[in-house]
């Protein structure tokens, strides 16, 4: 009809210039891609090697028995001779070895000349494959001069080692000590016998070929009548 209004066509909508603006994805390939992960900080070099520094010195020799020449030994030798065995220094320690039957003059000339005035110890070694097994030590010292000395004398088994007691009377307890471990006899001693163990005790248990399990056992037996506990 001439006089009815025009029909209303719908309003387009607003074109999106920005979307028309970016080109069209190629076929296959995303949209977009993800971001790209963190790279990780390279590892710091190592540190170079330290340089080697100087070679060690050699470890000093251990220290151990030198022959000894001085003058102490001098005046020994002068006095007795061969009775001078042998004469060493070991950790600053002056050792003389003399002839077992000339022990009493040496010791007595040892104290009255010399001045070792104190036996600080008596004692024995035993080195049972030896012929002369045993050692007796006497370690002396001097007040007056602030120096030691150590006299050494050897003996079999069967052979008697003078006694001292007349020059030193701590001997006396000494050398029963020696007696009651070792075994050694000492001639002239003036009431040699046991002063640790019983006097029925069988044997010496310082001598290192001794069996003191089995004297223990048979000893706490007969005189105990129990069994050991060892």
């Amino acid at each position: 009809m001439a006089n009815d209004p025009e029909e209303k066509q719908p309003t387009p909508s607003p074109r999106d210039d920005s979307a028309a603006a970016k080109p069209h994805a190629a076929a296959g390939e995303p949209a977009s891609k993800p971001p790209a992960a963190p790279v990780a900080p390279a590892a710091p070099a190592g540190k170079p090697p330290a340089a080697a520094g100087p070679p060690k010195p050699p470890a000093p020799p251990k220290e151990g028995p030198v022959a000894l020449d001085n003058d102490l030994v001098k005046r020994y030798k002068e006095k007795f001779g061969e009775a001078i065995r042998e004469a060493w220094i070991d950790r600053k320690q002056a050792i003389l070895v003399i002839a077992r039957e000339r022990l009493v003059e040496i010791a007595a000339y040892s104290r009255d000349d010399e001045k070792f005035d104190w036996l600080s110890d008596l004692t024995a070694v035993d080195w049972p494959k030896r012929e002369q097994r045993f050692d007796v030590v006497l370690n002396l010292y001097s007040f007056e001069k602030n120096e030691r000395l150590r006299l050494k004398v050897h003996a079999s088994a069967d052979e008697r080692v003078p006694s001292v007691q007349g020059v030193w009377a701590t001997a006396n307890w000494e050398e029963r000590e020696v007696y009651d471990m070792f075994g050694v006899v000492f001639e002239g001693h003036p009431e040699l016998k046991r002063i640790l163990l019983p006097e029925e005790w069988q044997g010496h248990p310082l001598r290192k070929d001794y069996d003191i399990l089995t004297q223990d056992t048979a000893w706490v037996r007969e005189n105990l009548g129990i069994e050991s506990g060892q």
